[in-house]
């Protein structure tokens, strides 16, 4: 069976556009200078921070790329407590997470899910390990 040309009904294109609403809600049509405005992922994900701690301390940093989630592993056989902090400036001050005034980003088990978020560019997050008895395995990464 050969195919048989398409006869559209009509001999014009009916105009179809993508628009989207500027902060005025207005249609804005887009074209070749006027993008649809997207925001782009980076091509690579930063590296993880990854290792094994049978004693206490501060493992970072970890810089996070804004929006994408912040996913922690914990494993291994382990007591004590894991704790994620933050920094802006270069790992100077780190302050512990929290949310709603409340300490967030602490962990006593293992886990693997997302832990955080990062909503500033440059900013660095650190594990802060404190070890009653064990090994800890960690990888925090995006």
């Amino acid at each position: 069976m050969t195919a048989a040309p398409l006869q559209p009904p009509a001999r014009y294109v009916a105009p179809f556009a993508v628009s989207f609403a500027t902060p005025q809600g207005d249609s804005d049509v887009v074209s070749a200078t006027n993008p649809l405005p997207v925001s782009t992922a980076p091509a690579a994900a930063p590296a993880a921070l990854a290792g094994s701690a049978s004693a206490s301390g501060q493992f970072g940093p970890f810089l996070a790329i804004p929006g994408r989630p912040v996913m922690l592993a914990l494993s291994g056989s382990w007591s004590g407590q894991v704790r994620i902090l933050r920094s802006t400036n270069g790992g100077t001050t780190k302050l512990p997470l929290t949310a709603l005034g409340a300490a967030y980003g602490t962990y006593a088990a293992n886990l693997c899910e997302p832990v955080w978020e990062e909503g500033e560019s440059g900013a660095e997050l650190w594990l802060d390990v404190a070890l009653t008895s064990g090994t800890v395995t960690y990888r925090m990464g995006q």
